[in-house]
């Protein structure tokens, strides 16, 4: 039997436990076992508030849930009662949201799950608590004991983006773009098509930073000094880097034919276009760790939280991702 999927709870005042239940209620949609890491309690509260024929089964460990997940709901309990309630997030839950996290690293790390699925964290909450990390991809590559940073990639049934510089403010990604920076993030994007997506000889587009990939320095002169040559540098390593490129005419659907990824210097520059394109169905997969981790590409959303008015798209797109990610590195590893 396959080995199922561990989600984390994400933050229980946000939709994390509501998209969870509708992705099990479509589980007849290809969805693959899974089990959650949360308060059992909670989620059968949730259920019930919002009229949802979702049984909950407490498991005693991840080997429990192939054999639950037809009937009910999987849930490993998380080790305590939430106290936040919909939209009303509480700093006293940041111990169960972290301690679900590091859960699912040891079940995926002792080979009890097949890889990780993250329901979307709320980082003020964690930080009044005393988290130190970032964010969740901060605080895997720490539990994996990961030697080089980690890289987000957004990925859409038909365009995928990774940008190099993430939650800054754009004065400031500018400013921290560096040649090293997009040599890394294109090397860790180029093993990953391969290793994770059976891309055999992937072709990778390179945006520019600047309008008109900067006209020949006359908007700037990052594409000159920084983002060439870093093209230069991945195209020695025999990887196929292509541009700099506009970013304005690099995601129409005859541009997106002519390329497997693309590589972007800030954050709305990859995630407009992937949003565009699929705003319900977009996954976050984090490229450098030694196991699939995948998320929802959305926030914790308190405005409608409790509601039953949250779309579970991502999450489902995120829970078929993994398995089929995890599997392909499997049979990476397995070639000589």
């Amino acid at each position: 039997m396959a080995l199922p999927l561990a989600l984390t709870m994400g933050e229980p005042a946000g939709i994390g436990g509501e998209i969870t239940l509708q992705a099990w209620l479509r589980r007849g949609e290809r969805v693959p076992p899974f089990y959650v890491i949360d308060d059992p309690q909670r989620l059968a509260g949730l259920a019930a508030a919002l009229d949802w024929p979702v049984p909950i089964a407490a498991i005693a460990t991840a080997g429990d849930a192939p054999a639950v997940f037809p009937r009910a709901l999987p849930v490993l309990p998380v080790g305590g009662a939430v106290r936040a309630r919909p939209g009303r997030p509480d700093p006293g839950d940041a111990a169960l949201v972290i301690g679900a996290i590091e859960t699912a690293v040891a079940d995926v790390e002792a080979g009890r799950a097949a890889a990780i699925v993250t329901n979307p964290v709320h980082k003020d909450t964690l930080y009044r608590a005393g988290f130190r990390h970032p964010g969740h991809t901060e605080f895997l590559a720490e539990l994996a004991a990961c030697d080089t940073a980690p890289v987000m990639m957004l990925v859409a049934a038909d365009l995928r983006v990774v940008p190099v510089t993430i939650h800054l403010a754009l004065k400031d990604a500018a400013a921290r773009l560096t040649r090293a920076a997009i040599v890394h993030a294109g090397r860790v994007m180029h093993a990953a098509l391969v290793r994770d997506f059976a891309v055999a000889e992937p072709v990778i587009a390179v945006a520019g930073l600047n309008p008109h990939a900067g006209e020949g320095g006359a908007l700037g002169r990052e594409e000159i000094d920084i983002v060439a040559p870093a093209i230069a540098d991945l195209r020695a390593a025999g990887i196929d880097a292509r541009g700099p490129s506009a970013a304005d005419t690099m995601f129409h659907a005859r541009a997106r034919r002519g390329y497997d990824a693309a590589l972007c210097m800030y954050h709305d520059q990859a995630l407009i276009p992937i949003k565009t394109i699929d705003f319900d169905g977009a996954v976050n997969v984090t490229l450098g760790l030694p196991f699939v981790r995948t998320s929802p590409d959305h926030g914790t959303a308190f405005d409608i939280a409790g509601t039953g008015a949250a779309r579970p798209d991502s999450l489902i797109a995120a829970l078929k991702l993994a398995p089929a990610m995890a599997a392909r590195r499997r049979e990476a590893a397995l070639r000589p």
